[in-house]
């Protein structure tokens, strides 16, 4: 058979390349012809014929392009993932400045809110028991079948205190002439015709002599909570007391993990990025994607020569060159792919800050070596 190989020169059509990214694309399609011959040109031609047509040279190209953007843009998004994650999937983020945001890092903080119960995502529920003379045990778990709490509990807050002192320094009469009634109590209400206020200092000496008393008389407020089981001090003396607490929900709280929001980033899958604009890749990059397509074609040529390893001509055989083709289009597609990440890891945002902080350490110093002026009027 017969197969036609590059004869030397090539004319692309849209519809040329297996997908067709970039094939409408006016630069693309005049560099397309020109990487073909740069391509040819390397290979041996017109010395050596090149088992390749043009399709080959066009696809390998297309490939090259894909692969750049697909680099870019996945460094990109690992630099930019906290500020995207949440952003519409409908955003084109290929030509946007990404602007760093504090919503995802207070998203993730959120479960300390949680847990030190000053906000997040989980809801805390309250409940209460009433106390039983002599029973100083008592079950939360038996506590959540009795009120049809399902999911599993979690306490994270326990009301168990005294009364506060200063309602016992009324209670016990000591400003006997109210009769025990707060004269704060009344102080700014509107229609109050008449009011008594006691001075601060003897309204704070009065309640530290209660709380004195309190501790060395009086049995110590305090519990403990092991498996969900209640042991409070002192055991009750009556019943009906209310023991409040707080608690949450342990199957919401593993559930808030996860939220439904169709339409947003959510993963490096489906973040706002398509295949680049060749047009508008500059230089750098384009001599990156011709070093590489000629990479692509070296490995395709290396395949194409290997299906027959030695070729006979009248005397001898000719042996090709199929596996330091193969070999050296790998060495070359790795070392290519390496250099284009360290390029993009000296300009990650991390990497320029600090050589912005470098700079500006470097100017200082120099400028601390020149002389001061002193004016003297």
């Amino acid at each position: 058979m017969n197969i036609p190989i590059y004869p030397g020169s090539s004319s692309f059509f849209p519809g040329d390349t297996p997908f067709g990214f970039y094939d409408y694309d006016y630069q693309f399609q005049i560099d397309a012809d020109k990487v073909t011959t740069f391509c040819a040109r390397r290979l041996g031609y017109p010395i050596m014929e090149v088992e390749l047509q043009d399709l080959n040279f066009y696809t390998a190209f297309e490939e090259a392009v894909t692969t750049y953007g697909n680099e870019l843009y996945a460094y990109n998004l690992r630099d930019n993932m906290l500020n995207v994650a949440g952003a519409s999937t409908a955003s084109n983020m290929n030509h946007a400045t990404m602007t760093p945001t504090l919503a995802n890092i207070i998203r993730i903080s959120q479960q300390y809110a949680v847990e030190s119960g000053t906000g997040g995502n989980v809801n805390y529920y309250s409940g209460s028991f009433h106390t039983t003379a002599s029973i100083q045990d008592y079950d939360f778990n038996a506590w959540a079948v009795e009120n049809n709490v399902t999911g599993g509990m979690e306490i994270k807050r326990i009301f168990w205190q005294p009364p506060p002192a200063v309602n016992q320094v009324y209670n016990l009469g000591v400003f006997s002439g109210l009769g025990g009634v707060p004269a704060v109590g009344s102080y700014g209400l509107f229609g109050s015709t008449g009011f008594l206020m006691y001075p601060t200092s003897l309204l704070l000496q009065s309640t530290q002599a209660v709380e004195m008393q309190n501790e060395i008389s009086l049995a110590g407020y305090s519990f403990e909570l092991i498996n969900n089981k209640l042991r409070i001090f002192p055991i009750p003396a009556h019943d009906g007391h209310h023991i409040w607490f707080q608690y949450l929900n342990i199957e919401e709280r593993a559930n808030s993990v996860i939220s439904q929001t169709p339409g947003v980033v959510t993963n490096v899958s489906n973040a706002g990025y398509s295949n680049p604009t060749y047009t508008q890749i500059n230089s750098i990059g384009r001599q990156w994607i011709f070093e590489y397509t000629l990479a692509l074609c070296k490995e395709m040529l290396g395949y194409v020569r290997g299906k027959y390893t030695q070729v006979p001509i009248p005397g001898k055989e000719i042996t090709l060159n199929q596996s330091d083709l193969i070999s050296a289009a790998t060495a070359e597609k790795t070392a290519l792919v390496d250099r284009l990440r360290v390029y993009l890891d000296e300009t990650s945002r991390q990497a320029l800050l600090t050589r912005r902080q470098a700079e500006s350490d470097s100017a200082m110093n120099e400028l601390g070596k020149s002389p001061l002026t002193i004016y003297i009027g």
